[in-house]
């Protein structure tokens, strides 16, 4: 495995970004789905990273920097043939690593709440992610729930 830059213009990163939207659109009732696309990961306080095996684009993840002190993860994504091999692990501690060298103390996301959630807030919570308020623009609900890292 490698975990590198992603680069939007690559054909495997649009791929997957575009089955993440349909995914989380797909899994979440309407108006409830926050998942950057395209546009939202190209802005310049997005990173985008790629984990590859064998060439394979075969997960993604991003950190979104919201002011000087809080980032929040978005659009962490394995593709469905390279799940169970450690890669959404990799790509959460490269973004942890990058978050704390930028000088980040809080990193946050939001995600769904339900069964298709829980592989994803397993690895969050093992990692010390813990629920708490809604930040930015979220608002909490019985579909979604805010989590946060304390980085300092």
């Amino acid at each position: 495995m490698r975990i590198e830059r992603a680069d939007l213009a690559n054909p495997q990163v649009r791929d997957l970004i575009a089955f993440h939207q349909r995914a989380m659109i797909e899994g979440s009732p309407p108006g409830h789905s926050f998942a950057l696309d395209l546009s939202g990961l190209a802005h310049p306080d997005v990173t985008l990273w790629a984990a590859r095996v064998e060439g394979q684009v075969a997960a993604i993840g991003a950190l979104k920097r919201l002011d000087a002190a809080r980032g929040e993860i978005k659009s962490m994504r394995t593709h469905p043939d390279f799940l169970r091999r450690g890669l959404a692990a990799a790509l959460l501690e490269v973004i942890i690593d990058h978050a704390r060298a930028t000088g980040l103390s809080v990193l946050s996301l939001e995600t769904g709440s339900g069964a298709a959630f829980e592989p994803a807030l397993a690895l969050y919570r093992r990692r010390g992610f813990a629920n708490g308020a809604a930040f930015a623009d979220y608002r909490l609900s019985d579909f979604n729930q805010c989590l946060h890292l304390p980085l300092a």
